[in-house]
């Protein structure tokens, strides 16, 4: 493992598991447990996994100043964020291009969390910050789970009352086994699924309870790596793996439904809008005719020219399709364009593919009942 400056509390579950606790944003992760990650893939696409995901940064951004803050600092209108509900939003640089995205959740009048992966998120926020009467903390004893998959509702309902009826992108503050948690509606999957914060001398017993309560109904738990599989099918673009080191705007990464609409004033946003119609790639998927995944960093070809780089790639032993996310040519990201597909260990005729693969009209993630 790399040298990491954070730490899991689950992370002697993870070894119990098979992981060696690979770095990911300073804490060590389970990147793969002792089994196949098709198992783990299969179990939140028909029942539900359970994935520790506490390598997500969590900010406590509070003060009067707060929501004057996030409402420059991010895309979303936070004045239509209330109490107990939460938006996915991004995070422009002064040229309009993405640094990061980021959930915001309110928790109160002038309370937030604001939960971002392993880009700028944090810098952009201390940056507003200065001469302004806010607090911005820095949680690294909550941690959070991911229960995700058809089944995870089933098993909410039994122990959390009112779970059916949380809206997609809301939380509540609750208890679960005794423990006090925060519940999201969200997650990285394309499922319905839940988001179970809680603090670091509660997180076994959490942990431990939804893995034994749950192994009846097919629960299991699953490695950080089957998050791959399932965003490449869901279309969950990941910084900065499917990003370019010179910036990308959101027109191009399909990202420009994050803004508000009729929001102005926000970092980058003259910039932003100066950029629709000048993409220069779009994010689009790939179907490939192989029966194994193709890799990042594999050559997408036309009539013998490079017109696009794969992102990440996934093959589903549920459907039998090879699946990638890919950086296409705006001409060539078109449902059914001819392409090829040429790597190191790749060689096969590919189409070019809408995106997501999986549940196109989003309806499982946000299903009520």
């Amino acid at each position: 493992m790399a040298m990491s400056w954070r730490y899991s509390i689950l992370g002697d579950r993870h070894r119990a598991l098979g992981s060696n606790l690979e770095d990911w944003n300073g804490m060590g992760v389970a990147w793969t447990y002792n089994h196949d990650i098709n198992e783990d893939h299969a179990a939140i696409r028909t029942k539900a996994g359970l994935m520790d995901v506490s390598g997500l940064k969590k900010l406590h951004v509070t003060g009067p100043h707060s929501h004057a803050i996030l409402q420059y600092a991010t895309t979303r209108d936070v004045s239509k964020i209330y109490p107990g509900k939460s938006a996915y939003a991004t995070m422009l640089n002064d040229r309009g291009m993405f640094v990061d995205d980021c959930i915001l959740y309110r928790t109160g009048p002038n309370a937030w969390m604001v939960v971002h992966g392993s880009g700028s998120g944090h810098e952009e926020l201390q940056r507003q910050a200065m001469g302004k009467n806010v607090s911005i903390e820095f949680d690294d004893d909550l941690h959070d789970m991911s229960l995700q998959g058809p089944l995870a509702v089933d098993f909410l309902a039994q122990h959390v009352p009112g779970i059916r009826d949380l809206p997609y992108f809301h939380h509540m503050q609750t208890t679960l086994f005794g423990q006090a948690v925060m519940i999201s509606r969200t997650g990285y999957s394309g499922e319905r699924g839940y988001e179970i914060f809680a603090r670091g001398a509660d997180i076994h017993a959490v942990w431990d309870g939804i893995l034994a309560r749950g192994a009846a109904m097919g629960i299991v738990p699953c490695c950080f790596t089957v998050l791959d599989m399932l965003r490449v099918e869901s279309y969950l673009l990941f910084y900065p793996y499917d990003n370019s080191p010179e910036g990308d705007s959101l027109w191009e990464l399909g990202l420009d439904f994050t803004v508000s609409k009729g929001k102005t004033g926000f970092r980058g946003a003259a910039q932003h809008d100066a950029l629709k119609g000048k993409e220069r790639i779009k994010i689009f998927g790939v179907l490939a005719d192989s029966n194994k995944a193709v890799e990042a960093g594999d050559e997408l070809l036309a009539d013998g020219r490079k017109v696009g780089t794969v992102t990440c790639g996934m093959f589903s032993k549920l459907t039998g399709k090879s699946m990638a996310l890919a950086r296409l040519e705006p001409a060539h990201a078109v449902q059914g364009r001819k392409l090829r597909v040429k790597g190191a260990n790749t060689d096969c005729a590919a189409i070019a593919h809408t995106i997501p693969f999986d549940d196109p009209q989003k309806k499982k993630r946000a299903a009520m009942g």
